[in-house]
């Protein structure tokens, strides 16, 4: 686990030092900073867990126990190069909640835990992506673009009970498909899509947010709309598949 983690770790600074290089070597074309901003509140729509995938027992976090609405930020920083090209930074912590007890035994993680016991669940989700998207429509009132994300997840799902806890830890790195299509439809009004997202075998993932814009100047719009997180894992160690609501709030500053 450790070694697993210290990768991790490696994979986050390099991608930190590709960012920075790439800003560099970039530095002397027609570019522009982009930070967009986002916060709202952010609810469970299912969380099944089954850890180990073989022999653990498969249980809700959302309907065997309770998950409160919990409130999410989330920031990018983009340097956008002649409008064309798109390389961004992104950190989303998530952290949740669950309490509860559960009609059965819950075998998870090499722990059982009775019948009926009184148990407390946590679950985290933080996301940290390094984006490089290519803008192959660029109009005036409309923007769209097609890319691809670096995605490293550390997550964590815990059970405890008075006298007994057992957590699952998972940190690795996932590739995505990135697109984002931003469309000006009135003078200070616009919509935008975009997201990450892409299946295999093994699992899936998708990220994506739909919001309107409302342009105040040309270097400050607000938005405002609903975000949708779905995905997870069916591998030999865990079963893991959740679905998160997100409605969002937020800002996004050019300069």
């Amino acid at each position: 686990l450790k070694g697993n983690i210290e990768m991790s770790r490696r994979k986050i600074q390099i991608s930190i030092l590709t960012l920075i290089i790439l800003i560099l070597a970039f530095s002397n074309l027609s570019a522009q900073w982009e930070i967009d901003l986002e916060f709202g509140p952010v609810f469970n729509g299912y969380n099944d867990v089954q850890i180990p995938n073989e022999t653990g027992t498969r249980f809700s976090l959302t309907d065997d126990l309770s998950v409160d609405p919990d409130f999410f930020f989330r920031t990018r920083v983009s340097f956008i190069i002649d409008g064309m090209h798109v390389i961004s930074g992104f950190a989303a912590p998530l952290r949740l909640d669950a309490e509860g007890s559960v009609g059965k035994e819950i075998l998870f993680e090499g722990t059982t835990f009775p019948a009926n016991t009184e148990l407390r669940g946590f679950y985290r989700f933080d996301s940290y992506r390094l984006t490089y998207r290519y803008n192959f429509i660029r109009e005036p009132d409309l923007t769209i673009g097609l890319g691809f994300t670096a995605k490293v997840r550390d997550a964590e799902i815990r059970i405890e009970s008075e006298d007994q806890i057992a957590s699952k830890t998972n940190t690795g790195f996932v590739p995505l498909i990135n697109f984002r299509i931003d469309w000006l439809f009135a003078e200070r009004f616009g919509l935008l899509f975009a997201g990450d997202a892409l299946a295999a075998p093994q699992g899936r993932a998708e990220d994506v947010i739909l919001a309107l814009k409302y342009h105040i100047d040309e270097n400050l719009a607000l938005k405002s709309g609903y975000r949708i997180l779905e995905g997870g894992a069916d591998v030999d160690d865990a079963y893991t598949f959740a679905l998160l609501h997100y409605i969002s709030f937020g800002l996004i500053l050019s300069f």
